[in-house]
């Protein structure tokens, strides 16, 4: 087994035949042995049907907890080399082809991807826009996370005290683990993933500007759950 594919699923019955479809694309795509790990989070909708259909992977994991539910469906994993994508995304057709390329290489450490809305407007296009700026001033990367499973053990995976931005902190983690053996941090070169704009349809397309200045403490509350109020309604209630 060459790759692992870990896919967090609450209650995601209408993004998750595209997620796993453009999946399926990519991996015939890629020339090499492919697992698709989907983990169950208080699904109450036809999320595991659609999933045990495919003859995917599927584990669960209940915890309101984006970093365990990560972290489950790594340790699930039998790949040599572990991708991460959220069920409301789809991946490009090569993406998995890069990810091989790039892993093939032992200077590079892993890394994300470019991260594409499936429509825009001028509220997207500037929350984007700052995403790609904070990339850009960090040196990181997120969307689809790409790495080896044991550079993944070695960091400790997602931290589970955080309830949001674990991607962001991994991300930091796995660059610095590798800065120190003198490997890259890179993002996908051509590669990208295609991502569902709910959010924004559901708190408004300016919602992230506006969270910020509405919110902020509340947010620096949630971060390590003193006030979860605002983190469940954003990631945790949000299918319910």
């Amino acid at each position: 087994m060459q790759l692992s594919i870990v896919v967090p699923a609450h209650n995601e019955e209408a993004f998750l035949t595209g997620c796993l479809d453009a999946i399926e694309v990519a991996r015939r795509d890629c020339g090499f042995t492919v697992e698709t790990i989907v983990v169950l989070n208080r699904c109450t909708d036809g999320t595991e049907r659609i999933a045990r259909e495919r003859g995917v992977v599927v584990v669960s994991e209940d915890a309101r907890s984006l970093a365990r539910i990560r972290n489950t469906g790594a340790r699930a994993a039998r790949g040599e080399w572990l991708v991460t994508i959220d069920a409301d995304s789809r991946m490009s057709p090569g993406l998995l082809r890069e990810v091989a390329q790039q892993l093939s290489d032992p200077g590079v450490i892993g890394g994300g991807t470019v991260i594409k809305p499936e429509r825009t407007s001028a509220g997207i296009r500037c929350a984007f826009a700052f995403l790609e700026l904070a990339q850009w001033l960090t040196r990181l990367s997120a969307g689809a996370f790409w790495c080896r499973r044991a550079d993944f053990l070695a960091v400790g995976g997602f931290d589970e005290t955080l309830h949001y931005a674990e991607d962001v902190d991994f991300a930091r983690r796995l660059r610095a683990h590798g800065r120190a053996r003198g490997q890259q941090y890179r993002r996908l070169p051509h590669a990208y993933i295609l991502t569902s704009c709910r959010k924004f349809d559901r708190f408004g397309d300016w919602h992230p500007f506006t969270m910020m200045l509405r919110h902020p403490l509340r947010m620096h509350r949630g971060l390590r759950g003193r006030d979860t109020s605002l983190v469940d309604r954003y990631y945790y209630d949000f299918n319910e």
